[in-house]
């Protein structure tokens, strides 16, 4: 009966949108598209299974015999679902500050079909299969993504390769294989390979620190994970191509505000608009079917602005998902009308969206390094992971920085609606007064993390129970209970980036600390060192404070608060150098990286500026002008005002175009400062301008959407 009653439902609500709903109970399908390790349990051999499981763990290869058997397997699952294509899909180095298209995954679909290479005809005939080897590795040009030199056209070969930790799954029609993806010669020219060498580093270091505590002693391997929580604006995907500024570069570079946005605090958790909760819902119910546990959906504070999240699963997963959420949205957006805004700012004086990386590392018995639990041995390893933690954060702050350091993402930091570009730990303020025990000769077992039941005055409420440690959203790093969230990271940004730094920077504090302990420091004395030699990084103050930047300073950490800062810094010898000891990057490597990410932060910046000439030219001025034309009979006080205003315009827009024509060329470095300080400060005045042409002119004279007409009108 309930079954029955809830498929009529379904049926009827997708009459109602024309198809946009799925026909199945979302909770029912979950997990019904990835092939899993459960799949992989019901479908394989057991001791295939057993072989191909060890290997994820020792990184030994699949054998070929068991290749072909996972690849038939796989195939006669794909089909059952569907599939018609199958595709490697990897993430290339090609950013792209916002734009759509710019992060999401790159693949080319190959249809699941071979010729039958052991017929005696001539002509082959075809059939349909998934050969091993097309499973395990492919083939693909190189040059054409941006690869920092390693690459050049005439030798431009590239690999990808399954990242068997990350499960296939089949959507429309395609079976998607998670890739890495390497050049002839091994180079990364991608943002997952760095990721998965971080979390060998993490394997590596962890077990060794674990090995000279003696905890965790039935501990066979280490991973990280992530959970994240991807804010992002919905609007009219009409409104969208109208306006060339989001169409090239992600966000509005001309807008003055609606006299309604942000101020009364009335998005906040409001009921979700129609039109937004039938594609919240629809791309709930895609990504549950493979395999990601989308868990919440809500509205986030400026009007426009939403947010979904998954449960945590191992970092390189949650990451995968991340970027398919992101496709899946964009597309399931195009079939209702819509269009989604990944840009970190893509509406000015109105918050921006960031993707807050919820991580943490353990063990595959279930420890966790930042979770306290009820045993000694846990409490210990609690004390032990934040030491190494405020080591990496303390120790590589600059490199932190700098995998949060975009175009977009400087509209955001420093500013009331995101951590401070400067990075710092906030352990809580209960766990900073340990820490000065601990460096005073206290034990590591003095920390009392007892949850406290906060009285709500009323009979009908009962009590709650408040966590250890209060939130503190000003803090690019606070403690969350049983992880650490980073709150700098980019709406747009793929989480890779951000995630392996974190993963690097708790394998230098591991290693560090294992080598104290091996050296013949005691635990106890070793942990202590480590925070007395690294409690600068720790703060749990207001960031948002001006106080603080002066504080922050007088610690020794460094305030990058522009792109450029940040990416000067990347390729120091001693990032460099820990990046080659924990085997992520080669120096060559690290350096390729620097070049990207300055490619492409410039590729933004110069973006966004010749759209706003061509805007103006093409668009705003023509307005001026017909605005001007139809008051040319009124009164002066009327007139006179606008022709200020209008010629305004055209000053600013000469000392734009003329800036742009004076750039350098041929040196990143100098060409980003360009941009950052000459360059950037020319848009604001232009845009001030324009905005202010925007409120004296005839409605309807305006030539793009405005704001009020792109945040407000398909909620109704």
């Amino acid at each position: 009966m309930g079954q029955n009653t809830s498929t009529a439902v379904l049926e009827a609500v997708n009459t109602m949108t024309g198809g946009a709903f799925p026909m199945k109970d979302p909770l029912d399908a979950a997990g019904s598209c990835v092939f899993d390790d459960k799949v992989m349990a019901e479908k394989l051999p057991a001791a295939i299974l057993k072989r191909f499981q060890d290997c994820l763990i020792s990184g030994d290869p699949t054998t070929e015999e068991d290749q072909k058997i996972i690849a038939d397997t796989l195939y006669e699952w794909a089909r059952e679902r569907g599939a018609i294509d199958f595709a490697h899909w990897f993430f290339p180095l090609r950013g792209g500050g916002g734009a759509v298209g710019g992060m999401l995954g790159a693949f080319k679909q190959d249809t699941l079909l071979d010729l039958d290479f052991a017929s005696k005809y001539v002509t082959k005939p075809m059939k349909a299969c998934l050969p091993a080897e097309r499973l395990f590795q492919g083939e693909t040009d190189g040059s054409s993504f941006p690869n920092g030199g390693l690459r050049v056209t005439h030798s431009a070969a590239a690999f990808t390769t399954w990242d068997r930790t990350s499960a296939p799954f089949v959507l429309n029609k395609t079976l998607y294989i998670p890739c890495a993806f390497v050049t002839h010669f091994g180079k990364c020219i991608d943002e997952k390979t760095p990721l998965l060498r971080s979390m060998d580093a993490v394997k590596v270091q962890g077990l060794r620190l674990l090995k000279a505590v003696g905890l965790g002693k039935d501990a066979n391997t280490m991973h990280s994970y992530l959970g994240w929580e991807q804010e992002f604006f919905v609007i009219d995907a009409e409104h969208y191509k109208a306006r060339p500024d989001l169409v090239n570069t992600g966000r509005s570079l001309f807008g003055k505000l609606p006299t309604r946005h942000q101020q009364g605090d009335l998005n906040y958790f409001q009921p979700i608009p129609t039109s937004v909760a039938t594609l919240l819902d629809r791309v709930q119910a895609l990504m549950l079917e493979v395999g990601c546990p989308m868990a919440v959906k809500h509205n986030e504070v400026a009007p426009g602005q939403h947010e979904m999240s998954p449960v945590f699963r191992t970092a390189n997963v949650s990451c995968d998902t991340n970027v398919l959420f992101m496709e899946v949205m964009n597309r399931e957006a195009q079939k209702l009308g819509l269009q989604v805004l990944f840009h970190e700012k893509p509406f000015a004086g109105i918050n921006g969206s960031g993707k807050h990386a919820n991580w943490s590392v353990g063990t595959d018995t279930g420890l966790n390094f930042f979770y306290l639990g009820k045993t000694e041995e846990g409490a210990k390893l609690f004390v032990t992971g934040i030491a190494c933690l405020s080591y990496g954060l303390a120790q590589y702050n600059e490199l932190v920085r700098c995998t949060v350091a975009t175009a977009g993402n400087d509209h955001r930091l420093g500013a009331q609606e995101a951590p401070p570009a400067i990075i710092s730990l906030y352990p809580g303020q209960g766990f900073e007064q340990y820490v000065d025990s601990i460096i005073a000769g206290g034990d590591l077992l003095g920390y009392k993390a007892e949850k406290k039941k906060q009285p709500t005055g009323c009979s009908q409420a009962m009590f709650i129970e408040a966590n250890v440690e209060d939130r503190n959203r000003t803090a690019p790093f606070p403690f969350c209970g049983n992880r650490f969230e980073f709150r700098a990271v980019g709406s747009s940004q793929n989480c890779c980036l951000p995630v392996m730094v974190c993963n690097a920077i708790m394998a230098a504090g591991m290693g560090k600390l294992a080598g104290m302990i091996e050296g013949g420091m005691s635990h106890r004395d070793a942990v202590a060192a480590m925070y007395k030699e690294n409690k600068h990084v720790i703060f749990t103050g207001n960031g948002y404070s001006d106080e603080w930047k002066q504080d922050a300073a007088k610690r020794g950490l460094p305030n990058l608060n522009t792109t450029p800062k940040a990416l000067a810094t990347w390729n120091s010898d001693k990032n460099s150098k820990l990046f080659e000891t924990l085997k992520i990057y080669t120096p060559e490597e690290t350096a390729a990286r620097q070049e990207v990410m300055y490619e492409n932060y410039i590729s933004c910046l110069s973006t966004e500026a010749e759209t706003m000439v061509d805007m103006t030219e093409t668009g705003i001025l023509p307005a001026c002008a017909r605005d001007l034309q139809k008051s040319s009979t009124a009164n002066q006080k009327y007139t006179v005002p606008r022709k200020v205003a209008y010629e305004a315009i055209v000053d600013e827009l000469e000392k734009l175009k003329s800036c742009l024509e004076s750039k350098p060329h041929g040196d990143l470095v100098k060409e980003a400062d360009y941009f950052c300080d000459t360059v950037k400060p020319l848009m604001v005045s232009l845009r001030k301008a324009v905005d202010t042409a925007e409120s004296l002119m005839e409605a309807g004279v305006y030539p793009y959407p405005t704001y009020e007409q792109m945040i407000y009108s398909h909620h109704f």
